[in-house]
């Protein structure tokens, strides 16, 4: 045992540099199908369920991680992480092959499945560290989920282009086979291996049968279905009721899978319930801000994509100086309020944009944000993870993952909701603009009978346009510098109704974000727990700061 112990020490920088590799492989995957899904479509012929193929990840990657996180604890971090990128692996490839749409959903969601368990066993097996080194490798981690939003649309896109879609699953798997390889090998056999195994099947599968229609209800709410249908309805009862019992049954498990004493801490439940409102907030929005930059600034999909690569950056950035700092000094509540106040200061920033607003204009705002989401992201893992002890490292984890992914999930249909509202306000009586009655009498029907973000972001793509302009070239001579007055006004009204909506989205964002702040004034400050078993992570991390021009001296951090 002692040989192999030595063996794993020489080669801890291996062990850590898999961890990420492979943790950016789970992030990618949520990014990278996006720019390819134009050659999707064509491909399998099908648009309907277009959607499902992010849902499907999305869902599975939410309800499989509390799970995954609870067996890591039982069985140790390496079966459980190695298994799950087995698993990502085995539904990449599948995903690759797809000759149906329905195949490549069910194949996403397998994909998924190893996803959550690559999530969580990468927090974990960071979370294993003692608390000031834990710091810095938790920044890191914050700082390869902006590194994989970065890349993701544009590695999307070129594969797509120069190869096939298929490409952006099947190049899993020469980057993934290593990694596994590598873990398997480097991470210690029987690291926090707890003799007392008992799972909580009962409770592991009320999990997944009451999350999953509680969140379908949030997917499709105001979408695919109206919020008082018989449809949405009927899965919120249902997703309630089974979270219920849920919560009955694991309150009497001996082995819960999440247990319900975890709340009782004051430094989870605070963190918690900031990240919550953090999530539900942030991401809300912010997908409106490649849309706003598409539709109403009038930039390409790529350089929308652009104008959020200095919020990555300053992401990144963000992540890796807030973890030095709280790895230095072991101070966090200040650095958490200026974290909020930096993503909240932006998105009140935001609320202000309108036709005016420039792309440069844009590339700088996000910088507020991409420095407030540097910091947040990381800071709550550390100190949640230091408020417990070792062995349940895993349920925590995967517990305030969940938390945090409903958060954003719900945030997402709120916002939603809200755009298509204030849309249909601001374009009430746009059935009768002057130039949709010409058009109609020429017999071009493009109305907005139905009035939603997609509807008015379609009317302000070039087709689109391109299809109006040739409406006006067909009117006789004498009426089309008439025309092309009407429609010119008609595109300006749209395009201020929709940057008038986004704004109001922002706005509204700024109340949960504000509750988020009120929250983190309550965190406790906690002494930042060292784990002193633990020489094989330990030095680990020592080598690897060492190895990057970090200083190695060590302290027990003091507040």
């Amino acid at each position: 045992m002692q040989q192999q112990n030595d063996f794993m020490i020489k080669n801890k920088v291996t062990i850590l540099i898999s961890v990420f590799l492979a943790m950016f492989l789970s992030a990618l995957d949520q990014t990278i199908v996006a720019t390819a899904t134009p050659q999707i479509i064509k491909d399998l012929q099908c648009m309907a369920l277009l959607s499902w193929i992010f849902i499907a990840y999305m869902l599975t990657t939410t309800v499989s991680a509390p799970i995954f996180g609870k067996l890591s604890d039982l069985f140790g971090r390496r079966i459980i992480y190695v298994c799950g990128i087995g698993i990502f692996l085995v539904g990449s490839a599948l995903c690759g092959l797809s000759s149906s749409m329905l195949q490549l959903i069910i194949f996403r969601a397998l994909q998924g499945i190893g996803g959550g368990a690559m999530i969580v066993s990468a927090m974990g097996t960071i979370g294993d560290f003692p608390s000031e080194t834990r710091s810095k490798w938790q920044g890191f981690i914050g700082g390869i989920y902006g590194l994989a939003n970065i890349v993701g649309p544009f590695l999307g896109g070129w594969i797509s282009d120069a190869f096939s879609w298929r490409w952006i699953f099947y190049v899993n798997l020469p980057l993934g086979i290593p990694v596994m390889f590598l873990l398997w090998k480097m991470m210690p056999k029987n690291q926090h291996q707890r003799r007392d195994k008992s799972i909580d099947f009962l409770g592991a599968t009320l999990l997944v049968l009451g999350l999953i229609p509680f969140l379908l209800t949030f997917i499709w709410g105001g979408t695919e279905y109206a919020w008082n249908s018989q449809e949405t309805i009927f899965l919120s009862l249902t997703g309630l009721i089974t979270l219920i019992l849920f919560i009955f049954v694991e309150k009497r498990a001996s082995d819960p899978i999440i247990s319900l004493s975890l709340f009782k801490n004051k430094v989870f439940l605070t963190s918690c319930g900031a990240m919550f409102f953090i999530w539900m907030g942030m991401f809300g929005a912010i997908l409106y801000l490649p849309i706003f930059a598409q539709s109403v600034i009038g930039i390409s999909a790529t350089h929308s994509g652009i104008i959020l690569a200095p919020m990555m950056i300053a992401s990144f950035l963000g992540s890796t100086l807030s973890g030095q700092i709280i790895s230095r000094t072991g101070r966090y509540k200040g650095l958490a309020i200026f974290g909020v106040t930096c993503i909240l200061i932006g998105y009140l920033l935001f609320s202000f944009i309108n036709i005016n607003t420039t792309q440069t204009t844009l590339s700088m705002l996000v910088i507020f944000l991409g420095i407030g989401m540097g910091i947040t992201m990381p800071l709550f893992m550390i100190v949640i993870q230091s408020a417990f002890e070792r062995k349940r490292i895993g349920e925590v984890t995967a517990t305030f993952q969940l938390i945090r992914s409903m958060g954003a999930t719900i945030g997402t249909a709120i916002m939603g909701g809200v755009m298509n509202n204030r849309l249909a306000h601001h374009l009430a009586g746009i059935a009768n603009d002057p130039f949709i009655l010409a058009a109609k009498q020429l017999g071009n029907n493009k109305t907005l009978e139905n009035i939603t973000s997609s509807s008015v972001r379609n009317l302000l793509n070039n087709a689109s346009q391109k299809q109006m302009q040739a409406c006006i070239s067909q009117a006789p001579e004498n009426m089309q510098d008439q025309l092309q007055n009407c429609f010119n006004q008609f595109i300006t009204i749209i395009k201020e109704a929709f940057s008038n909506s986004v704004g109001f989205v922002f706005l509204v964002s700024c109340i949960f974000l504000l509750i988020a702040l009120i929250i983190v004034l309550f965190l406790p400050t906690i002494t930042l727990r060292k784990h002193k078993k633990q020489p094989i992570l330990e030095e680990a991390g020592k080598e690897m700061a060492t190895s990057l021009g970090q200083s190695d001296k060590r302290h027990e951090p003091e507040l």
